[in-house]
């Protein structure tokens, strides 16, 4: 197999480790859903990354990049998608009410996080730049879907321990009040995360 997991795991750490999408996604879900919609948020932010070594194994990554008009399409439509997502949940956040059970906020879907995931650009260049690296001399699916493999159990961890506290705590606080924070705060990040992904 020839993958490098001792050099793989310091790099893929920060990145598994920083707040982004996924974190924001995950919080949100949890609050709506609970135990279930989280997840069902880990579930499609997996998928995404193993999508993303599925691309870039076969070949297809290197294709888009090499071509700025596709990448930039889509760039676009992941900021857009992510702009959406963001006013979504803001807009769930400031519609909390008491009981917020029955309110008819939306939830994150997997596929939500899927394509929030996988219409990232960082994602994609983080897989064509620095997953390559250790993934040995010829690369291969098997082999960038085990380093995914890796990403995905340690991204599932994290993402499980940092949204337990306030989260499944939330028996202890009033839940809308804490969605209302937790969505409009996510949100507002997710807004911003993506205009910088613009910008950059």
């Amino acid at each position: 197999m020839e993958i490098n997991l001792i050099g793989f795991l310091p790099v893929l750490l920060p990145v598994a480790l920083s707040p982004g999408a996924s974190f924001t996604l995950v919080m949100s879900s949890a609050l709506s859903g609970g135990r279930n919609g989280l997840v069902r948020t880990l579930a499609g932010t997996a998928l995404g990354i193993y999508t993303h070594a599925l691309l870039i194994g076969l070949g297809i990554t290197a294709l888009i990049v090499s071509s700025p008009a596709v990448y930039d399409v889509i760039k676009l439509a992941g900021t857009l998608y992510l702009l959406w997502l963001g006013f979504m949940l803001i807009r769930s956040g400031l519609s909390a009410k008491l009981n917020y059970r029955n309110n008819g906020m939306t939830t994150v879907t997997l596929r939500d996080a899927w394509l929030a995931n996988i219409l990232n650009p960082k994602a994609i260049i983080f897989y064509l730049t620095v997953v390559s690296q250790f993934s040995g001399k010829h690369g291969g699916v098997e082999n960038y879907l085990a380093l995914a493999s890796v990403h995905v159990a340690v991204m599932s961890l994290w993402l499980i321990a940092i949204s337990h506290t306030p989260v499944f705590s939330a028996k202890k606080v009033n839940p809308a009040q804490l969605k209302k924070y937790v969505n409009t705060a996510g949100g507002t990040l997710l807004i911003i995360f993506s205009l910088h992904n613009l910008a950059h």
